[in-house]
């Protein structure tokens, strides 16, 4: 690894093996993270052992928030009957269609994929996003993951500055965000459904203002649904339901 100057900051030239030493690793502890945070089996604990406090209910979606340090972590539940994890991850995974269910995002596309469940992604959102995202671009990665009982991770977290520089320098009318630890988990349920957790960190560096916390959960509440209507609408999945 070795640094090179830039105009713009630091930049860091790194081999494809390196960085995918780095992903791997660092998306493994993103993995369990995610795992952890969705456990079924501790759903009715959110104000006892593990901090999440249920904030707001709405279309079925349950908005869950909690509070470590500077670090804030939002969690979103639904249960999707007649979805199996396989179809509603289809829709999820399609990055060139991720428009149509994040309207705050205006462009999405792959950097280099990695192996074939682990790729750099560069994600952009407008003018109109919701605040830490306005006028943000992310370089990140995503790893795709089945796990023994069938369970789907998807494991999405920014790469270092100095790396993501190294990758795709950074535009000058953009700002390079920073996404922590966050992604999709969806559990298999009876009945070919499924349950679909979404888990997004973010570290504001401060306090969030009620308003924030407000849109933002009617954010996570619209992106698994408009998912949703994704799912139902597409025909290789509306024929299996």
């Amino acid at each position: 690894m070795r640094s090179s100057p830039s105009t713009c900051g630091r930049s860091w030239s790194i081999s494809e093996d390196s960085l995918r030493r780095y992903v791997f690793h660092a998306s493994e502890n993103c993995i369990q993270e995610l795992l952890s945070a969705s456990d079924t089996n501790r759903a009715e604990s959110f104000t006892l052992n593990d901090g999440w406090k249920v904030v707001a209910m709405e279309n079925g979606v349950e908005i869950s928030k909690r509070r470590s340090g500077s670090l804030h972590t939002f969690r979103s539940r639904r249960v999707l009957k007649s979805v199996s994890p396989q179809q509603f991850m289809t829709v999820a995974n399609a990055i060139d269609a991720a428009k149509e269910w994040d309207a705050d995002l205006v462009e999405a596309n792959y950097i280099k994929d990695l192996e074939e469940n682990l790729s750099i992604i560069r994600l952009r959102f407008g003018e109109k996003s919701k605040p830490l995202f306005r006028n943000r671009e992310f370089i990140v990665y995503e790893r795709r993951e089945t796990m023994d009982d069938g369970t789907l991770v998807v494991a999405v977290a920014s790469l270092p500055k100095e790396i993501a520089a190294g990758l795709h320098p950074k535009q000058n009318n953009s700002i390079r965000g920073l996404l922590l630890q966050s992604g999709w988990v969806v559990e298999k349920l009876e009945d070919d459904s499924c349950m679909v957790t979404y888990i997004a960190q973010l570290d504001p560096a401060g306090w969030l203002p009620k308003c924030f916390v407000n849109r933002f959960n009617t954010k996570l509440v619209m992106i698994i649904e408009n998912l949703k209507k994704q799912v139902l609408s597409c025909p290789t999945t509306a024929a299996a339901t």
